[in-house]
């Protein structure tokens, strides 16, 4: 079989069922494939990205055993060993990359946040408590304050001198920030913003150094001015003195032992009509002078609100990016491992390998394409996020571009890095189990991800209400025939595109022959048709549905949104998945002609056909597949792609780049290589010898005989 044979051509082999044995295509399949050669090095530096040199900078300090995560600690002394590798971090200049030149940062957004994320390999407490000092403190000041609040606070913050927590959170509303309850009313007789909490529902909580060693934070609330409400604001307000002392009108609550991150101060604040400065107001979309008169450069309560979250949303590409390297990371140790470790004799002396047999291959191969994917995808939202933050592409429709992305790519890189690491734990057995091979932590300290910075079903709703929105542009004052047979326009060929639908071409016809029918599907045009169809298939339908929402008043017109919410979230995560295939397309069509293309291609495909699979149900009944395809489609996943990508797996998870003291995981170190090998080497010489037992069915076989 030719390289080009898995991907442009529209015929295959005779079916499985038409060759001698049930077994001879996914053994066909894996010998052509194992003719390939990925090209491993060439590969581990094109998935680095645009910021190869800071991705590997970052990996070095978390090769460093003082970075590391220790297991035994109590909770003060995780805590404390936590805030220690903070501090080195600042003495390696490792920290200060998005920071202004004349504070002695390197204007590197891009490069700041490829660096930070790979500090999950060292202890994702480590990550995500350096996310909350210089991420979200520092960054708020930064990215929502004025020249006053950069030369006034910044260079403490950027140091560590002052230790922040990012207040944003309430108990009450999670998710909901435009209807948190703390105050920030200004008293123009003092010239002075008094800070309240009015009830325990509107306590701050979930905040990273606000149990401990949180000296300052910057706090959410509502401002009000003259009697008038002009929304969610953030203010500068110091909570401890230099002893760690609160401060009088602060209270603080620890949020105590929690699922995973123990190394973080989670704590909760409250604020008795706190006092502070009219100047601690970060004033960048709004500002209140001496005599109480509020202005601001967006007039739109509503756009103004989601401009100021808008500048925070480096916290969901740094989540995308880290559990995309958690998974990664999962994948090299369950893989590796399940290229060594033997289980069940398969008619020889020699027991199998567990990654021989298809289930396991169908646990973690998908696992692989899917995580490729997200990896290309994510390159791709970094350099969105970094044009948009460096000025070189900074308009309302890029930020609103970068924050539907982000909307789309959070979720469904969190959801599968906990996935992914599940499925690598049960597939490593009692070995995955056992806290030194990292993988029951790292789903400890991940979980939490997919609720914070945005939950994850309430990021996809406002991914839907994007799609939506955009239909509506388009089709304003189409009529409802034209609107039911809505066509997504073109949108161009972008980096990254606004919604990621596509021109639609003629529907697939069905063939008679499966072999026949998988090849008009498997190609690269037919699986973008398949996968941009499902995506505004669904936006139509559900923009007819909620169409009469107009009419409606507006308790009625929630009631019809709350109806059709799953299928928005449906909607939503088959655009995402969308965006990531297309990622994944775009990257292999950078990848010069050769074994890695082709290699590259069978995972590509994978991916997408997997996600075909995997909403067959949307396709059967929305009339795109006949069942005969969506049978063809599981053939050719199980007979043609995982022999092929198995062949391959090792490669394909050494191109991750995982040193061992990356990794630090024991099974994966060649330990069990080891085992595998003794054990076999003790058998073959027990037989050798001629002292091996008889074993009891041999026995009765010679007696049936005689």
């Amino acid at each position: 079989m030719t390289r080009t044979d898995a991907v442009t051509q529209t015929t295959e082999p005779a079916p499985a069922a038409e060759l001698p044995a049930e077994v001879a295509a996914p053994r066909n399949a894996a010998s052509a494939a194992a003719e390939l050669e990925v090209d491993v090095a060439w590969l581990g530096e094109y998935l680095l990205g645009r910021w190869a040199e800071d991705r590997k900078a970052s990996r070095a300090l978390a090769s460093r055993p003082e970075f590391w995560y220790q297991g035994g600690l109590t909770l003060d002394e995780h805590r404390t060993r936590v805030l220690g590798q903070l501090h080195r971090l600042v003495e390696k200049d490792a920290v200060h990359r998005a920071f202004p030149k004349r504070f002695g940062g390197r204007d590197d957004h891009g490069g700041n946040i490829a660096a930070f994320e790979e500090l999950v390999l060292a202890d994702p407490s480590l990550q995500i408590k350096s996310g909350v000092q210089w991420g979200l403190f520092a960054a708020a000041i930064l990215h929502l304050g004025t020249d006053y609040h950069h030369e006034t606070f910044l260079p403490a913050a950027m140091s560590l001198e002052m230790p922040g927590a990012f207040a944003m959170t309430e108990i009450g509303h999670g998710s909901d920030v435009a209807s948190i309850a703390t105050t920030a009313t200004y008293d123009a007789e003092t010239d002075e913003w008094v800070i309240n909490t009015p009830f325990r529902a509107a306590w701050k909580d979930y905040l990273g150094n606000a149990a401990l060693h949180g000296r300052a934070a910057t706090v959410f609330a509502q401002l009000i001015t003259g009697g008038v409400s002009y929304g969610v604001h953030a203010f500068y307000v110091p909570i401890r003195d230099e002893k760690g002392e609160l401060l009088p009108g602060v209270q603080s609550e620890d949020d105590g032992l929690k699922g995973g991150l123990n190394g973080i101060d989670n704590g909760r604040l409250a604020f008795d009509r706190v006092r502070v400065p009219r100047t601690n107001l970060l004033n960048r979309y709004g500002d209140v002078d001496e005599n109480g008169v509020y202005t601001s450069p967006i007039d739109s309560p509503g756009r103004r609100f989601f401009t100021m979250l808008g500048t925070l949303v480096q916290g969901r590409v740094s989540l995308d990016g880290a559990s995309t390297l958690a998974s990664k990371l999962a994948l090299h140790i369950a893989i590796t491992y399940g290229s060594q470790r033997r289980q069940f004799r398969g008619g020889t002396h020699d027991e199998e390998v567990l990654l021989d047999y298809q289930r396991h291959q169908r646990r973690l191969l998908p696992r692989l394409a899917q995580t490729y994917a997200m990896s290309f995808a994510h390159e791709e939202f970094l350099d969105l996020f970094d044009r948009v933050f460096s000025g070189v592409e900074d308009t309302p429709a890029t930020r609103e571009d970068l924050e539907t992305i982000a909307a789309a790519l959070k979720p469904l890189s969190t959801w599968a890095g906990l996935e992914i690491l599940q499925e690598a734990r049960e597939a490593c057995g009692g070995s995955g189990f056992m806290a030194e091979n990292r993988l029951t932590q790292l789903r400890a300290d991940l979980d939490i991800y997919a609720t914070f910075e945005g939950d994850n079903n309430v990021l996809l709703q406002l991914v839907a209400k994007r799609l939506l929105t955009d239909y509506a542009k388009k089709f304003k004052n189409a009529d409802a025939g034209a609107m039911a047979q809505y066509v997504a326009g073109q949108v161009g060929e972008a980096t990254v595109n606004r919604s990621g639908l596509r021109q639609l071409g003629q529907a697939i016809a069905d063939f008679g022959s499966t072999a026949r029918s998988v090849g008009f599907v498997r190609d690269e045009d037919s699986q973008r048709q398949l996968l941009t169809d499902r995506v505004h298939t669904a936006v139509a339908e559900l923009a007819g549905k909620l169409r009469p929402a107009s009419k409606l008043s507006p308790v009625d017109a929630a009631a019809l949104f709350n109806r059709y919410q799953n299928d928005l979230i449906k909607t939503a995560r088959a655009h995402g998945e969308l965006l990531q295939w297309e990622a994944f397309t775009r990257a292999l069509a950078k990848v010069p002609e050769g074994d890695t293309k082709q290699v590259l291609t069978w995972l590509r495909d994978l991916f997408g056909l997997g996600l075909i699979e995997k909403d067959a149900a949307w396709y059967l009944t929305h009339g795109r597949l006949s069942g005969q395809r969506a049978e063809a489609i599981t053939a050719y996943i199980d007979d043609r792609l995982l022999p092929r990508i198995r062949t391959h797996a090792l490669d394909l998870v050494a191109a991750f780049g995982l040193t061992p003291e990356l990794v630090r995981a024991p099974i994966a170190s060649g330990i069990e290589q080891q085992r595998q090998d003794d054990a076999r080497a003790y058998y073959a010489e027990l037989r050798a010898s001629g002292e091996a037992p008889v074993d009891e069915k041999s026995l009765k076989k010679q007696a049936k005989k005689k």
